[in-house]
């Protein structure tokens, strides 16, 4: 697992600007969370790839980040097609997600003066989940991990859950984007 690898391996390059809860090629879907989701900045560093849905949800100012974030990746799951799950492996799949929110969300509130934005993207092979921050640390996990002890377990989970998850630093503008793909349920 990379922690300083800007993208995934299969290097999805820069994506086009759109609205919250839009369809790449497509108007915004129904469902779209209101409040704290609106339009935004392109995320740096995903290229458009034809029949790939995309959510963002500002989270810039608010309260109870976490559990907002969850209900929004939740919904866009569900948007997805992900939920309600057929099995019990397509409903890990969508728990593993959703952990996967809470832990980068979390991180950005208890070591990066908190998350400005979470990204959502998914197509049939992969979901991508980003979280931006204004903090200068570099996450990774804690070594040696000591599963008995509290705390220092999220990147670790992150990396045990993930297909490969990493860190974007955009020159002259301060914090990150923290990234991590998941395979799509089969």
């Amino acid at each position: 697992m990379s922690t300083t690898r800007p993208y995934s391996p299969g290097d999805r390059g820069p994506e086009p600007s759109g609205v919250s809860g839009a369809s790449e090629g497509g108007a915004p879907e129904g469902g779209a969370s209101t409040g704290a989701a609106a339009p935004s900045v392109p995320s740096e560093g995903v290229r458009e790839t034809p029949g790939r849905e995309v959510r963002r949800l500002r989270l810039d100012g608010e309260s109870g980040v976490v559990p907002l974030a969850r209900d929004f990746a939740r919904q866009a799951l569900y948007a997805w097609g992900w939920l309600p799950a057929a099995s019990a492996d397509r409903r890990a799949a969508a728990e593993d997600v959703l952990l996967v929110v809470s832990e980068l969300v979390t991180n950005a509130c208890l070591h990066a003066e908190g998350p400005e934005e979470l990204f959502l993207a998914c197509d049939d092979k992969v979901i991508r989940v980003e979280v931006s921050d204004r903090g200068a640390g570099q996450p990774a996990p804690r070594t040696p991990h000591r599963a008995g002890r509290p705390g220092g377990h999220g990147m670790f989970i992150v990396q045990r859950l993930c297909l490969d998850w990493g860190v974007v630093r955009t020159p002259g503008r301060s914090g990150k984007t923290v990234w991590a793909e998941l395979g799509a349920p089969v």
